[in-house]
């Protein structure tokens, strides 16, 4: 079995909710970004917030972006950890759901918590995550499966990973097993608090380089140590063959190893930007999959993005993702 892209990331059940403008200062929430807590601070929150109108869905990350992948048509493998618990079976049935391969068997799953997301959405769409990583924190080099790694054209590496010391360590060995045995390597950055209070460790992950780094502005500031775009996309090409730089509402710009494309943005009215960046990712390694250039790579992620934050959680609907492959080629 061959595939386009093994992923590798944590497996987390998101919970969306929606908050109101005041709910992070009385809560005492960094707005914005992603932050890692325990278990009772993100029970603390959740009793916080109404939940019964909550929705829940199959999360994290690498796992949003393999799955819109495969939802385009492409062929993904994920690799992660979820634990032998009601949130763990819904995550691996959602894989499966959406036809992605896993090494990961239900009945060898660990005692303890799958990883949850509460996705607290604020009116301005803009989403706050607070993660609970449970047994994804010990994703580990020994839940790889090198040999799914040696048929994928891609790897995808979750930048989330590199909280974790033995997350990183399975980001290395995944780069390892990939540039031995020829297959491109691609990281997202995922979160700017990951390239600030990481910086060490991403850096040991992008190494010399790697073929397709994805971000967005702030990280590439972050990571280039630059206050400008233009600054940073020119530093941006010591750290990757290709990159991605997306802009929100302003499309991206995606640096295809000669030339930097402009990538229009879709008129779209936001009503949760979860899961933009990771489907972004996903139709774009659709695309160069799949015979599209980097420019026609980039206008279907673009528009897939656009569809995606007219709804609430992370992934789309079938009869969605039809209504954007006809409207690509329309």
């Amino acid at each position: 079995m061959t595939y386009d892209v093994f992923g590798v990331g944590n497996a987390i059940v998101d919970l969306v909710t929606e908050v109101n403008h005041d709910f992070f200062e009385k809560n005492n929430v960094e707005k914005g970004v992603m932050t890692l807590v325990d278990d009772k601070r993100q029970d603390e929150l959740m009793k916080a917030i109404p939940m019964g109108k909550s929705k829940m869905s199959g999360g994290g990350s690498a796992g949003n972006t393999i799955v819109a992948l495969n939802q385009f048509g492409g062929k993904g493998f994920y690799s992660c950890l979820v634990a032998h618990d009601d949130f763990g079976k819904f995550y691996l049935d959602d894989l499966a759901h959406h036809g992605v391969a896993t090494n990961l068997k239900f009945e060898n799953c660990p005692v303890g918590h799958t990883g949850r997301c509460l996705v607290m959405t604020s009116p301005d769409a803009q989403r706050t995550m607070n993660t609970y990583l449970g047994v994804s924190s010990f994703l580990s080099p020994q839940h790889l499966d090198e040999n799914a790694i040696r048929n994928s054209k891609y790897i995808y590496l979750e930048g989330y990973l590199v909280a974790s010391p033995k997350g990183l360590d399975a980001m290395k060995e995944a780069k390892r097993i990939a540039e031995q045995n020829k297959v491109n390597v691609a990281l997202t950055f995922s979160d700017p608090s990951m390239v600030k209070y990481f910086a060490q460790q991403m850096n040991e992950i992008v190494g010399a380089s790697v073929d397709l780094l994805f971000c967005n502005d702030e990280e590439a500031m972050i990571f280039t140590g630059t206050n400008s775009l233009s600054e940073a996309r020119e530093k941006l090409r010591q750290a990757a063959k290709h990159f991605v730089i997306t802009l929100g509402a302003n499309g991206a710009i995606v640096f295809d190893g000669d030339t930097f494309i402009t990538i229009e943005p879709y008129a779209a009215r936001a009503v949760d930007t979860n899961g933009a960046g990771d489907m972004f990712a996903g139709a774009f390694l659709y695309g160069i999959n799949h015979g599209h250039s980097y420019a026609g790579s980039g206008k279907l992620a673009s528009l897939a993005s656009s569809h995606v934050v007219r709804q609430w959680g992370p992934r789309l609907q079938k009869n969605e993702v039809h209504k954007i492959l006809s409207e690509l080629h329309s």
